[in-house]
């Protein structure tokens, strides 16, 4: 990293998690004790390089106001949007007057609370002196279906050269922003800011992450996020 290239980390917090259930956000659903994006923001604070964070939530959240790490200094807020790509957009809109055009921004998952020090680091070092930036991954090892329209296996598909797309996944700032503004324009709709970036032609670099990394969307992801947690803590 030069010395005036920053670290910066952006969470998209403004979701209400309706695939998940309950009466409330999946993201303030206890694991193991904590509220999910308490873990989430924790793992990210964790790094020291790393010189704030600005988490995108709903305007209704009160609970945001309520957990341990909106008061850490490094950490701020701002109102997200209806949708993910919107909300990362409205929290890099927010960084503007810290980051400059170089600076790296790290986006990742509020509904990820299992990123591991040593994968955040491994992302850090690789993209260090990369032209595009990259994102953690993990190569798939399960046999892949096409299905048909009545919900019947309709196609085997090869699984060599394909990875499971996880976060953070970290670009510069100038190049993240125009990313997301090109997409925008053209009305496309991106599920995450690799894909964006991709729309620029160009390839972010796949760093291998760990497989227990893993996106909370159901209930029994959350009971493998807490035993995930719960192992990590015994070591």
């Amino acid at each position: 990293m030069s010395s005036r290239a920053r670290r910066w980390a952006v969470v998209p917090a403004a979701g209400r998690g309706e695939r998940f259930g309950g009466s409330s956000p999946k993201q303030y659903v206890t694991l193991d004790g904590r509220p999910m994006l308490s873990w989430t923001l924790s793992a990210l604070l964790a790094e020291p390089s790393i010189a704030g964070v600005m988490v995108a939530i709903a305007q209704s959240d009160r609970r945001w106001y309520r957990l341990a790490e909106s008061k850490d200094p490094r950490v701020g807020c701002c109102l997200g949007g209806a949708s993910r790509a919107e909300s990362v957009a409205l929290a890099l809109q927010a960084l503007g007057p810290l980051a400059s055009g170089e600076d790296w921004v790290l986006v990742h998952d509020a509904a990820r609370p299992c990123l591991a020090r040593e994968d955040l680091r491994a992302l850090l070092r690789a993209i260090e002196r990369d032209p595009v930036g990259g994102l953690l991954a993990h190569p798939a090892s399960d046999t892949l279906k096409r299905a048909d329209e009545e919900g019947r296996a309709e196609e085997t598909l090869p699984r060599e050269g394909i990875w499971r797309a996880q976060t953070p996944q970290a670009f510069r700032y100038g190049l993240l922003c125009r990313s997301l503004a090109l997409c925008r324009e053209r009305g496309r709709m991106v599920t995450d800011e690799a894909s964006a970036v991709e729309a620029m032609g160009l390839r972010p670099l796949l760093v291998r992450g760990r497989g227990d990394n893993l996106k909370v969307t159901s209930r029994e992801d959350l009971s493998m996020a807490e035993a995930v947690l719960r192992a990590r803590s015994r070591r």
